[in-house]
């Protein structure tokens, strides 16, 4: 394994000889905005994330300020997964103040649950390993005199759109907020004119080359990452709400033979949501309620919704390809080759007319015979649920056998391959069925009596 030398540190990483991985500290400048997270392995140099939140200076009462601290220190212990992961160190270090129980037991699943896909692409077993120190049941949290409005998560894809049009017609104040320098999410932002904080985020750029000498590496919870971001961003601008758009549909894995469930997505899940909701309430902000708008409806649901939409036919993308840290991106918005695009072109097949889903994909990918073992994927049919966020297999077969009766699309090669070869082989779903609002959810009951008479048709 090649070595990573920090010059003038006398410090090497071994990924198989760490034996610590340790918060050292956390900051915020109210001054700047800007926001320092450090970690460090063993006794190794300084890891130093950094973040910058516009609209600095921010001028802090003590509830809002004591609030403040509780979510610097969740941000600070839920961000370091993005660096335990590259040597998963048996000891963690808390050298700040240690975290209560509640907030250790969050923590263990972030870590366990969060890094659930890494694991399993690793061959690795985290279960029963990750053990953060804890003490005492922590301070409840108080009031931190927030106003009534959202800080709302745009992603740049279908979803988030849908919530911010939802909560606009609901009369709900917003300001919407991203991480990153994506120019996709940029132009969505500017296309809802709404006022929108770009926040950036700087990785320790040792990461990179830690990963460069055999570091661990795979996939990480984001959301919870950015959660906890936005969690802050809310008690700086004096926000009462932070709203993601996660569906019902992100709380199912991929069912691996031998295995069981892996989720991709699970903190986009209804229990990473209401884990991560019940702690900011009662540790953080006793006002601050933390969301998802979409929570009680399928794919095929919010499909349905952004099908309804026509303004941000020219801007939105869901391709994952858009949002690589590294590596190649499509000449165009959709590559129109991964999971996520099969999904969501197949999502909205039965919601758009022909010529316009063709028109923003520049392609019928439902016409490419290449593509059926993508396809086979999203059904699991032969093959398991795509390491993606994309709805159900059952939502993808209620599609096809949807478009399998519809003139328009049934001479596809694949809705036809479909109809002919698969569709005898399995039970049919019914579309109808999955647009129905259902389930559990964390959405303010006054947010609730807005929108959900809107969400059933």
């Amino acid at each position: 394994m090649t070595e990573v030398r920090k010059p003038g540190e006398g410090w090497t990483f071994r990924r198989d000889a760490i034996q610590r991985f340790r918060f050292v500290r956390a900051a915020l400048d109210e001054a700047t905005g800007r926001v320092e997270l450090v970690y460090a392995f063993d006794d190794g140099p300084a890891l130093v994330e950094a973040l910058e939140i516009p609209g600095a200076p921010f001028a802090l009462d003590a509830p809002r300020r004591r609030a403040l601290d509780a979510a610097l220190r969740l941000l600070h212990l839920i961000a370091g997964i993005s660096y335990y992961k590259a040597a998963l160190p048996p000891e963690l270090v808390v050298e700040s103040e240690v975290p209560d129980a509640a907030l250790a037991e969050l923590l263990t699943a972030v870590y366990e649950d969060g890094l659930g896909e890494f694991a399993y692409r690793n061959g690795l077993s985290l279960r029963g390993k990750i053990r953060f120190p804890a003490a005492g049941d922590g301070a409840a949290a108080t009031a931190a005199g927030l106003a009534p409005r959202a800080i709302t998560a745009i992603g740049g894809g279908k979803d988030s759109l849908v919530s911010i049009e939802a909560l606009r017609d609901a009369g709900v104040e917003q300001s919407l907020a991203f991480i990153g320098n994506s120019p996709l999410i940029h132009a969505c932002a500017e296309r809802t004119g709404l006022p929108a904080i770009n926040i950036a985020r700087r990785l320790a750029p040792e990461l990179f080359d830690f990963n460069a000498a055999g570091a661990w590496n795979g996939h990480i919870p984001v959301t919870a990452v950015n959660s906890a971001i936005l969690v802050l961003v809310a008690l700086l601008r004096g926000a009462d709400q932070v709203v993601f758009s996660n569906e019902r549909s992100a709380s199912y894995g991929s069912l691996i033979p031998g295995t069981g469930e892996v989720n991709h997505q699970w903190s986009k899940s209804w229990d990473f949501e209401r884990r991560f909701a019940a702690y900011v309430r009662a540790h953080v902000a006793a006002d601050l309620a933390y969301y998802s708008l979409l929570r009680p409806l399928s794919e095929l649901a919010v499909a349905r919704r952004f099908a309804k939409i026509d303004r941000y036919d020219a801007h939105f993308s869901s391709c994952n390809r858009n949002f690589h840290i590294l590596g190649e991106r499509p000449a165009q918005r959709w590559c129109g080759e991964c999971p996520k695009c099969r999904f969501v072109f197949l999502a909205l097949a039965p919601f758009m007319p022909k010529p316009r889903l063709t028109a923003i994909f520049g392609r019928n990918l439902l016409d490419e015979p290449a593509q059926a073992q993508g396809f086979d994927a999203l059904i699991e049919y032969g093959e398991h649920k795509p390491f993606e966020c994309v709805g159900e297999g059952r939502e993808a077969r209620a599609v096809f056998f949807e478009l399998a009766a519809r003139p328009v699309w049934r001479e596809d090669a694949l809705v036809r391959r479909f109809a002919r070869e698969i569709a005898p082989r399995i039970g049919a779903e019914s579309l109808p069925a999955l647009l129905v609002p259902q389930g559990e959810h964390g959405i303010p009951e006054a947010v609730w009596k807005r929108v959900g008479e809107s969400f059933r048709t």
